[in-house]
């Protein structure tokens, strides 16, 4: 079983009444801050402290962050690290746009992000631009807490898989009420450079020893298993991931912020606000390669850019 965190000098940094866990397993709102790159060191080796301990802690009435700032913030909490594919918001060096009107702007889909690299991110910061008068929210999984709920058998067996993540998967299959725009954004721009990368199944986290389940939708077999038994093997251990007491569900308003332990969680935006105009952006910190429990590490296969098409 996981080891417990120990969460050092918080209580003496924010007041036990400005931390509000969400549920018992995940997710926790923190009050009282206002985030910027100005922020004291005790106050950010405390909100580091708290994601390590509720995997996803949000912010409200954080408006006076433009992307700047939100860069400078995010920049506090390690370095950041642009998307691979998706080339960042203009006059930044790493924010993502993600916009519901665009491609690729609508992530209903159970990650973590940009598993399909070796060294993924650690942190993400994303913070509500535009939010839908009603739907637009983001659920987030515990997978340390998934891990913990295998029974015996099924830890063993995840303890020794390894799976491969890309971002070349069946998207069709994946989304299949996509717009036209939607699939091209995916076509030429997610896909522009094409990775495969080896990952266990189960990495033991580098700050507090816990292990987790690292799947997601980037995962497009286990090593050494068929396409169908290891869709059948996937839906299982997803299961556990996605099962409701291992969630938290954050109903968004412009100026919130989330950030989340990349390494421990899984989350998917919800689509149910039909044309509404939906913007989140988010910014990401550098990772380190997951190690399995038998100190393994993570390697990227592929990584090509595709063939340009060929003009009719």
């Amino acid at each position: 079983m996981s080891n417990p965190v120990a969460v050092h000098h918080v209580d003496q940094i924010l007041a036990a009444t400005d931390i509000v866990p969400l549920t018992a397993r995940v997710g926790a709102e923190i009050r009282g801050i206002r985030l910027g790159g100005a922020l004291s060191d005790a106050t950010i080796a405390s909100i580091n402290q708290l994601l390590l301990k509720h995997k996803v802690v949000f912010f409200r009435g954080q408006q006076h962050l433009d992307d700047s700032q939100h860069e400078l913030f995010a920049r506090r909490l390690g370095d950041l690290v642009p998307h691979p594919t998706q080339g960042p918001v203009a006059g930044t060096a790493s924010i993502l746009n993600l916009d519901s009107s665009r491609g690729g702007g609508r992530a209903d889909q159970w990650h973590t992000d940009v598993t399909f690299v070796d060294a993924y991110p650690k942190f993400s910061v994303l913070r509500g631009v535009v939010i839908p008068a009603a739907g637009g929210d983001t659920i987030w999984s515990n997978t340390q807490a998934a891990y913990d709920s295998l029974p015996a058998p099924l830890r063993l067996l995840a303890d020794n898989l390894w799976a491969i993540h890309s971002n070349a998967y069946d998207y069709a299959a994946v989304r299949p009420r996509a717009s036209a725009e939607e699939r091209k954004h995916f076509e030429e721009v997610f896909t522009s450079t094409v990775y495969e990368t080896e990952h266990p199944v189960v990495r033991v986290h580098p700050e507090t020893g816990e292990r987790s389940l690292l799947l997601g939708n980037f995962v497009q077999r286990f090593v050494g298993l068929s396409k169908s038994d290891s869709a059948k093997l996937y839906e299982l251990f997803q299961s556990y991931v996605t099962t409701p007491e291992n969630t938290v569900r954050w109903r968004w308003q412009a100026g919130d912020v989330a950030i989340w332990d990349n390494r421990a969680t899984q989350h998917y935006a919800v689509n149910d606000y039909g044309g509404e105009h939906r913007i989140v952006r988010r910014a990401t910190v550098d990772g380190d390669v997951p190690v399995s429990v038998d100190g393994r590490r993570s390697v990227t296969h592929v990584k090509s850019a595709k063939p340009a098409a060929k003009a009719a």
